[in-house]
C-alpha cells in the first residue's frame, strides 16, 4: 500500500517538468481530443442551455479566435455568438436603470384618504382637502387631489348632492326617533301588526300597541297614549321619521307635532331612510319572532313587552361601545375582575334568552 502511493506521487512529480516543456503537437492534439469529445457530447445532448456568465466568457473569447474558425470551435452558430455580443454592447450602453425616477405615485393610502374626506365632507373641493392634508402634514400638489377626486368619478363640491340619509341620520341622531309597523303571522296564519318606536340617540325602544287592523284612527290614539304614558324626555327629540304608509294619517302627524316634533317622511320605497329602525325590526325577527309561534295579539304583546325589557336594559349595542341603553344613560359600569366574582344567568322568554349579571 505504501509503495503504490510513493508511485502515484512520484508519477505525478515527474509529469509536471513534462507539461511545462510540452510541444505545439501534444497541444494540438489535447485540443482535437476536447474537439472530438464536444462533438460526442452534442450528439447526446439536444439542446444545451448556457447561463448568462457562460455567454459572456464565449463572447469574450471569440475576440482571440479567427472568425473562419468559430464554427470549429464554438458549440454554436457565428451567428448566436454575434447576438450575444451585441447584447452585451447594449447592456454597457443602457442607462435606463440609472435615470432618476420621475414623480413618485400617490400611495394608496393617501388617495383612500381624499376619497374618504370628500364623502363625509360633500361640500369641500378639491382646494379645501388639499388644505386640509396640507394642515395634517402631507405635501402634495392641489392638482394631485383633483386628479385623485376626477378619477373616482366625484364631482367638484357644488355639483354634489346634499347629504346622504346616513350622514343626515349620524348627524341628527340625538335629535330623532322613528317609528314603522312590523307584521307577524300568528300560528293559526293571521296576520297581526306592531307599531314600534326606536330612539336613534339612546337606541331605546318602545312598543306602542299591537293590532290585527291597523286603521289611521288607531294608530293615531297609540301615538297619544304613548306621549302620555312614556317617561320618556320628548323635549330633546326634534325630528320624527316615517314611512309614507296609510296608517299615518294627517291627524297622526298633529299628534307629534303639537309636541314639538317635525314629522319627516321617507322617500317611496327607500328603507335606508328609516335604517335605525330597519335594522331593530331585523333584530326583532332574528332574536325573537323567527323563533317563536305566536297566538294571539295578546301574546304578541307580551313577549314584546318582555323582549324590550331586555333590549333596552341587557342587550349590547355597537352603536353604544357595547353597553345598553340604560347603562348608556347611568353611565358605564366600572372595570371589574369577572375572575373574582360569581356570574348569575336569568333565562328569558322561556330560555329563549339569557341575561348575566354579578352575584351578590
Amino acid at each position: 500500500m505504501i509503495l503504490s502511493t510513493v508511485y502515484a506521487v512520484t508519477r505525478r512529480l515527474l509529469s509536471l517538468p513534462a507539461l511545462l516543456l510540452r510541444r505545439d503537437v501534444s497541444k494540438d492534439a489535447e485540443l482535437l481530443v476536447l474537439q472530438h469529445e464536444n462533438a460526442v457530447l452534442r450528439r447526446h445532448v439536444p439542446r444545451v442551455r448556457y447561463e448568462p456568465a457562460d455567454r459572456l466568457w464565449l463572447a469574450a473569447l471569440s475576440h482571440l479566435i479567427p472568425r473562419h474558425r468559430w464554427p470549429q470551435v464554438f458549440p454554436m452558430a457565428p451567428a448566436t455568438l454575434l447576438a450575444w455580443h451585441r447584447k452585451l454592447v447594449a447592456k454597457k450602453w443602457d442607462y435606463s436603470q440609472r435615470r432618476r425616477p420621475g414623480r413618485p405615485p400617490t400611495a394608496a393610502a393617501v388617495k383612500a384618504l381624499v376619497l374618504r374626506v370628500a364623502a363625509e365632507n360633500p361640500g369641500w373641493g378639491h382646494r379645501r382637502i388639499h388644505g386640509e392634508l396640507t394642515r395634517l402634514g402631507h405635501k402634495m400638489a392641489a392638482s394631485t387631489v383633483w386628479n385623485i377626486l376626477n378619477q373616482a368619478g366625484i364631482d367638484p363640491a357644488p355639483r354634489r348632492t346634499g347629504p346622504t340619509w346616513r350622514q343626515f341620520l349620524t348627524a341628527q341622531a340625538e335629535h330623532i326617533v322613528a317609528v314603522d309597523f312590523l307584521h307577524v303571522d300568528t300560528i293559526n296564519l293571521k296576520r297581526i301588526y306592531a307599531l314600534v318606536l326606536l330612539e336613534h340617540s339612546t337606541r331605546r325602544a318602545h312598543l306602542l300597541g299591537v293590532t290585527a287592523h291597523p286603521t289611521g284612527p288607531w294608530t293615531t290614539q297609540a301615538a297619544r297614549n304613548f306621549l302620555m304614558d312614556t317617561d320618556t324626555n320628548t323635549k330633546r327629540h326634534k325630528i320624527l321619521i316615517r314611512d309614507r304608509a296609510g296608517q299615518f294619517t294627517d291627524a297622526f302627524d298633529a299628534v307629534f307635532t303639537d309636541a314639538g316634533l317635525r314629522v319627516l317622511k321617507s322617500p317611496p320605497r327607500a328603507p335606508k331612510a328609516n335604517a335605525h329602525c330597519e335594522r331593530f325590526i331585523g333584530t326583532l325577527r332574528r332574536e325573537l319572532l323567527d323563533r317563536t309561534l305566536i297566538l294571539n295579539e295578546r301574546h304578541l304583546h307580551r313577549i314584546l313587552t318582555r323582549y324590550l325589557e331586555h333590549y333596552n336594559g341587557h342587550r349590547p349595542h355597537r352603536a353604544l361601545n357595547q353597553i345598553c341603553p340604560s347603562q348608556a344613560e347611568a353611565g358605564p359600569p366600572h372595570p371589574i375582575d369577572l375572575a373574582e366574582h360569581r356570574i348569575h344567568r336569568t333565562a328569558v322568554l322561556s330560555g329563549l334568552i339569557n341575561e348575566y349579571q354579578i352575584a351578590n
